[in-house]
């Protein structure tokens, strides 16, 4: 298995500036003085995935209650994205990260086996940033199903 640093609680978030579903360049340095749930997955319309962002949208509401925004990020394209969104009506923002940069710099860009098969790809991982852009909560391999309400609760205990 291939070195991969995930970034620690109490470290400073990795920035990225990132296209979102409407082509908007999206930096985390930008949304400072709010929290954000940052969260990488492996790709849209994937049944896991779809759990996922319909969980994440379903909470959205209570999460945008406490200054924080949903992100998140997959090596999937824009055009992707908007399908994505507009079919699963999805109310979170998306980002497009073809060439695996954010994926990298947080370590959700791993090495992973399937059927004794390895090769490269993106682990399901969560990142809870504070206001002052400092991780408070890592995630490192999330199963889908009921993920977003264990985040919205740790959303709650630290805000």
């Amino acid at each position: 298995m291939s070195d991969v640093n995930i970034p620690a609680e109490g470290a400073s978030a990795p920035d990225l500036c990132l296209p979102d579903q409407d082509r908007k360049e999206t930096c985390l340095k930008d949304l400072r003085g709010s929290w954000i749930v940052l969260y990488f997955y492996p790709r849209d319309n994937t049944p896991g995935c779809t759990i996922e962002a319909k969980e994440f949208t379903e909470v959205m509401n209570e999460i945008a209650n406490m200054d924080a925004e949903v992100i998140g990020v997959s090596p999937d394209s824009v055009e992707s994205h908007c399908s994505f969104i507009e079919k699963h009506e999805l109310k979170i923002r998306l980002l497009s990260d073809l060439d695996k940069v954010a994926l990298q710099a947080y370590g959700a860009w791993r090495e992973k086996k399937l059927y004794g098969r390895e090769f490269m790809g993106v682990v399901r991982s969560t990142f809870l940033i504070d206001p002052e852009g400092k991780i408070a909560k890592v995630w490192p391999n999330v199963k889908a199903k009921g993920h977003a309400e264990k985040v919205l609760e740790s959303l709650k205990e630290l805000w």
